[in-house]
């Protein structure tokens, strides 16, 4: 069987740092071999992927089912007029939260984007991560960054170079922080969106990933793998002072924090992935109290991963978070 895994289903893992273990060919087959065998609808179709979109009460640890569906979901964003952004199959959607009803918000010829997108702090345009095959560059995926207004049209480029994955808007909506190959590693980059030089943030060789601005514009949080075990961390926004946060046995992802900068919430993997964040794994959310570094399981062990928590997701009044569980039928 022969499979192209810029085809599956869902965004697989394309940030390997140098020293990745999966960058071996061995490993490459030996993940085809698990992916065909465990589990086959991810590589011939969507059609067995169930997602649950839910929410998370962040003080009571209520959880409630937003919408279930035959159809493999990413992703959410909370816009503050209170619906969700998602994605699905190259295209992005608006899930009306009142409604439960989901309709496609046009991106032109943006119909390769990926789970790596998020709306603007004055709410009026979206940064989409589109995998751009036009691209001259020779690599295998193209993730180019571009932003589109809130309800849909033509995409404004900000990354000239491939592949960026989006992360995170500054406070004043003017500049962008990303995830970014470049020779090689995986590092953070901040860009103006009208476009510009890019500016390197990040130079360890362990992978960088994940960047959020605070709400002051003070710091960036990120997830990184420098330590030897994925963890959350921050530096200051202009790539200076580095400070780990977390210390635990597990594989933390993407640290996305509350508007009034008190919680930061983030995925965690019950088994290590080494500096992975694989689709179909055992995970939970976990919430840190930014002023006593207190930190908290908010969700019991699911089944997630990929997909489920990349991108910020938090309700405009700070009290829930969405993100996406999924079952998977052989």
């Amino acid at each position: 069987m022969i499979v192209n895994l810029n085809q599956m289903p869902f965004k697989m893992n394309k940030r390997y740092s140098k020293n990745s273990p999966l960058v071996q060919l061995t490993g490459k087959i030996l993940l085809l071999i698990v992916l065909c065998f465990c589990f086959p609808t991810l590589v011939n179709g969507q059609r067995n992927i169930t997602s649950i979109v839910q929410t998370v009460d962040v003080i009571t640890g209520q959880l409630d089912t937003v919408l279930r569906v035959t159809k493999h979901l990413e992703a959410p964003n909370w816009h503050p007029d209170n619906y969700l952004i998602l994605n699905s199959g190259g295209k992005i959607y608006k899930l009306d939260l009142s409604l439960k009803q989901m309709a496609v918000i046009p991106t032109a010829f943006a119909d390769e984007c990926n789970n790596d997108h998020g709306i603007s702090p004055d709410g009026k345009w979206l940064a989409i991560s589109h995998n751009d095959t036009k691209h001259p560059s020779t690599k295998s995926y193209k993730s180019a960054i571009y932003r589109v207004p809130i309800g849909g049209g033509e995409p404004i480029a900000i990354t000239t170079e491939v592949p960026s994955y989006w992360h995170g808007w500054n406070p004043d909506g003017q500049h962008v922080v990303y995830c970014a190959e470049r020779n090689g590693n995986f590092d953070i980059y901040s860009i103006s969106i009208n476009s510009g030089a890019e500016k390197r943030l990040t130079t360890d060789p362990g992978l960088d990933d994940g960047p959020e601005y605070s709400p002051d514009g003070k710091y960036i949080y990120f997830n990184s793998y420098r330590s030897g075990q994925m963890q959350i961390w921050r530096m200051l926004a202009i790539g200076e002072t580095p400070e780990q946060l977390t210390f635990d046995k597990y594989s933390n992802w993407f640290p996305h924090l509350s508007s009034d900068h008190k919680s930061l919430i983030y995925i965690a993997y019950v088994a290590d992935q080494k500096d992975q964040h694989p689709f179909g794994q055992d995970v939970k959310l976990r919430l840190l109290d930014l002023k006593t570094k207190v930190i908290k399981d908010i969700t019991p062990v699911f089944f997630g991963g990929q997909g489920t928590i990349n991108v910020p997701s938090w309700s405009p009044d700070n009290r829930k978070v969405a993100f996406i569980s999924y079952e998977v039928k052989p």
